[in-house]
């Protein structure tokens, strides 16, 4: 088998379910198997999805067991050749399968692979290639200078804006949300780390891939990623994220000068307690501040295919545009933060 596709799911039922028509259309002519993973959705995932979908294989945990576990669950019984990891809150079109498994077989040495990411919004994804989060870049990162000077070798490794987003490049760290991996890779560099829950497992797999011999690339194929769709946004959520950082920081770096260290956790705990903070006050924030105008333009999937669609919202880039993707048949529109349904209310 070339391919194994593994979803986890969590509570996002209808993003899922796009999710899966974009990746069968795009797996229709490849040797491929697809495995979603509910983590315990409280939506009705697993009921309204499995009828839709015969031919995708359904894990369902009895827990929320976190992103690194229920994906190793799956890794486990893949048989591809390949294994992707994919979020549910992603659209891929109908060739980028097709293309990236052809790099994967001109490329040998490559030992995972990750893509262009867009938002909602058609803006580009910075996590879409990173470079390795070393006490340095962390810092840079932190402490801002890597806004400050984006472009700059020195100050921005951790984004690498100083790299071409429509090229090809070798990096040090790829994405969670679309990170496909050779099988002799994750041989040699082992499952992903069930230390971290959600957040960093993706940058610490990258990281042990590198170690074992192969290399890291990014694709610059684009994908929609609704970024934040797939996870709950609370305040302990949030925690997590930082609280994943400083495990990937103490697991590489236990040795490390003990004030550059203690100046790196105190710039992610800094960092984390703002994050909480603008998570509180976002509702009311709305209350008092000027919103500016974002145009909106609705695709109907009756009339675009999904790369029709990604090779519109790539061209877009330069400027927000909100993005509604329309089903006819459903009577479904899905949108970044939102899903319509006919005849019902916005759902979140």
């Amino acid at each position: 088998m070339k391919l194994s596709i593994i979803i986890v799911n969590y509570n996002v039922k209808y993003y899922l379910e796009q999710c899966l028509d974009s990746v069968l259309l795009a797996a229709k002519n490849m040797e491929a198997e697809i495995i979603v993973v509910d983590n315990h959705s409280s939506d009705g995932s697993v009921e309204y999805l499995k009828p839709l979908f015969p031919t995708v294989k359904f894990i369902e945990n009895k827990e929320n067991t976190g992103f690194s576990k229920a994906n190793n669950q799956a890794i486990v019984q893949a048989r591809g050749e390949y294994v992707l990891l994919l979020n549910p809150d992603t659209v891929i079109g109908e060739d980028s399968l097709t293309n990236i498994c052809r790099f994967m077989d001109e490329t040998p040495h490559a030992g995972a692979v990750g893509v262009k990411m867009l938002d909602g919004y058609c803006q580009f994804l910075p996590e879409s290639k990173r470079g390795f989060p070393s006490p340095w870049n962390s810092f840079c990162k932190m402490t801002g200078l890597s806004k400050l000077f984006p472009h700059s070798k020195r100050f921005g490794g951790y984004h690498l804006k100083y790299l071409n987003n429509n090229a090809i490049h070798q990096v040090d760290i790829l994405a969670g949300a679309f990170m496909m991996v050779r099988k002799k890779a994750i041989e040699k560099a082992g499952l992903l780390d069930e230390q971290f829950f959600m957040y960093g497992e993706d940058i610490d797999w990258s990281y042990r891939i590198t170690r074992s011999g192969f290399k890291n690339y990014y694709y610059p194929q684009p994908i929609l990623h609704y970024k934040g769709e797939s996870t709950k946004k609370d305040v302990k959520y949030v925690r997590r994220f930082y609280e994943a950082m400083l495990i990937f920081f103490n697991k590489y770096y236990p040795n490390s000068n003990h004030f550059f260290k203690a100046v790196i956790r105190l710039a992610i705990i800094s960092c984390g307690t703002i994050s909480a903070l603008q998570k509180v006050i976002k509702p009311f924030r709305s209350l008092f501040s000027f919103h500016k105008h974002i145009n909106e333009y609705t695709y109907n999937r009756s009339e675009f295919t999904y790369k029709e669609i990604l090779t519109g919202m790539n061209s877009f880039t330069y400027e927000k545009r909100r993005v509604k993707i329309y089903h006819p048949k459903k009577g479904i529109t899905i949108a970044p933060d939102e899903v319509w349904i006919e005849g019902l209310k916005g759902i979140k």
